[in-house]
């Protein structure tokens, strides 16, 4: 192997950095055993050189090498905490910090990030509760890096709910914290006693007494570390704006990006691909633009997760022609940009562009993922077009996505619309687990094809099996009812629907409960029913009725309904 050019190797111990490839760190290994020998120092620092590079192997060959007269240094647990994590190799790179701490090392403010990006990935609410612990008695909080590593990890959390971990803990570590908002970061790391400790099982020093508070205790948490950092970066407010985002509180979100741009901080492309599902929400294209013209302005518009956003906000605002000119202006388009515009077909009930678009994907050799198939089946569904269906059906099967719920949810309606209730069954029943959306999709399925006993029978099992039923749900179980002409039990429903889940009844339900009373010859009551509705009948709910009174030759009836649908 030849060997570094002594310019060259003076500037890599200056700057290791300067080292990029795998080849030139390893004549660098050589250059300094050969000079220095395999000392602590000299093995740390190439130890730091193959970390920086990601290479885990010579990492550990070389933290191996480290003589075993003396306790590794910390340098060299920090090089290979990091390695650990980077490579996806989190309880590892737990168990090096666990180990650095019981030889009495203390870390340092460039050891906590990949900790914390450890025990957040490892989803372990405690372990990281007790890292935070570690951190604020080392008096490592108010660094940047590590700062933004705790509220990454606590929006993490967030999505575990409230019933998981400790959140007591949390909130005791950060309502202990002193304000330290005035004091620059020498000072913080310089304070603190220096010594916690964590164990392999994630205990920590910290009391465990007080509450266990549930509600909004992680995105307190978030709130709380970003409230106490000295110092911010675009990263530490994308993180709460994020959050915000993420739990419905646009307001708050919207709140954030003003005061990020008071603090001199310009929003970055993970900004604007966070609130612009604000805008898709509220269905407010006119600020969607806005948010476009800035994109366009500061060349972010290139940018494929901001691409992807905004044709999935001009989808959502029935704007799909926009959609088309943000997709077909992208410079290049990856799976996300296809699945969104695909998506944005779709939800605009234009199935035939949608599966266009959907052969313009594989022919542009982008393999489709499960959201591929989730947006392009109900198309199939709307279209009844059963072998276009069969095909995805089989494409599905052959990468291996059969088992995704969302995916096999979407096969039970497209089956049951088509024609096939009996496949749609056999589907549903051989997933593994079935969600709200399967179970409406069967019942709805079965109660289209007349199969009304089994309809009920499927919506009174999700019950037992702990689903709760929603607006959806009631529908089609009402509409099973209708088709079957069972009364009382519709009303049932019915009332089950308002008294015991509190949910308003809609067109939808309204429409399928009068249908059922014309069908069973219970006119009056059907006129009733549908005169005592909180708003306004449309005329769509009175020509049901009119049939029906035409059915049962009641005149009388039909001349007030009459009247309805065509007032004087």
């Amino acid at each position: 192997m030849a060997s570094l050019p002594s310019t060259v190797l003076k500037a890599a111990l200056d700057n290791p950095r300067t080292i990029a490839t795998k080849p030139r760190a390893e004549q660098l290994h050589a250059q300094i055993v050969k000079r220095k020998g395999l000392s602590s120092t000299s093995l740390s620092f190439i130890l730091s050189v193959y970390a920086d590079l990601n290479l885990l192997r010579e990492s550990l060959r070389a933290f191996a090498a480290l003589p075993a007269s003396s306790p590794p240094p910390s340098a060299a647990w920090k090089s290979i905490i990091r390695c650990y994590a980077s490579h996806g190799l989190f309880a590892e790179s737990l168990a090096s910090f666990a180990r650095m701490r019981a030889l009495g090392k203390r870390p340092d403010h460039n050891v906590f990030p990949s900790v914390l990006k450890s025990c957040a990935s490892l989803m372990d609410p405690r372990l990281g509760e007790s890292v935070h612990g570690c951190v604020v008695r080392l008096g490592v909080d108010c660094d940047l890096y590590t700062g933004n590593a705790l509220m990454n990890m606590y929006a993490k959390f967030r999505s575990l709910g409230g019933n998981v971990g400790t959140g007591g803990l949390a909130h005791e570590v950060l309502d202990e914290m002193p304000q330290r908002a005035n004091r620059d970061r020498g000072s913080c790391l310089n304070s603190g006693p220096g010594m916690c400790w964590l164990s392999a099982s994630g205990q920590n020093g910290i009391g465990s007494a007080g509450s266990r508070r549930e509600a909004c205790w992680r995105r307190d948490s978030v709130r709380k570390v970003f409230d106490m950092m000295p110092k911010r970066d675009v990263v530490s407010w994308n993180t709460v704006i994020a959050g915000n985002v993420q739990d419905g509180m646009y307001e708050e979100a919207m709140a954030m990006v003003r005061e990020m741009g008071n603090a001199d901080l310009r929003p970055d492309s993970f900004t604007l691909s966070s609130v612009l599902p604000i805008f898709a929400e509220h269905v407010d294209v006119g600020k969607g633009k806005e948010i476009h013209g800035y994109a366009v302005r500061h060349g972010f518009d290139s940018n494929l997760f901001i691409g992807s956003s905004l044709i999935d906000m001009y989808a959502k605002c029935a704007r799909v022609a926009d959609s088309y000119r943000v997709f077909h202006i992208l410079p290049q388009r990856d799976g996300i940009s296809w699945n969104s515009i695909v998506a944005a077909c779709s939800q605009n009930g234009m199935f035939d562009e949608g599966l266009k678009f959907f052969r313009l994907m594989l022919k542009d050799d982008v393999k489709p993922g499960p959201i591929s198939f989730s947006s392009i089946i109900p198309a199939c569904s709307h279209l009844t077009s059963l072998h276009l269906g069969k095909q995805l059906h089989g494409y599905i099967m052959r990468a291996g996505f059969d088992a995704n719920v969302y995916i096999a949810s979407s096969l039970v309606d497209m089956y049951a619309k088509c024609g096939k209730i009996e496949k749609a069954k056999w589907i549903f029943s051989n997933m593994e687990l079935h969600d709200i959306v399967s179970w409406t999709a069967i019942v709805m399925g079965c109660a289209l094809h007349g199969h009304a006993l089994d309809a009920i029978s499927l919506f009174e099992k999700m019950q037992m099996e702990g689903v709760k039923p929603t607006y959806v749900s009631f529908i089609a179980v009402l509409t099973a009812c209708s088709h079957a002409g069972l009364v009382d039990e519709a009303w049932k429903y019915f009332n089950r629907m308002t008294q015991d889940f509190k949910i308003d009844p809609g067109l939808e339900h309204y429409a399928a409960i009068a249908d059922l009373l014309g069908r069973a010859g219970r006119l009056e009551e059907a006129y009733d029913f549908v005169c005592n509705m909180p708003s306004e009948p449309p005329s769509s709910l009175w020509s049901p009725l009119m049939t029906a009174c035409r059915v049962h030759k009641n005149v009388e009836l039909a001349e007030k309904v009459a009247e309805r649908i065509l007032p004087s």
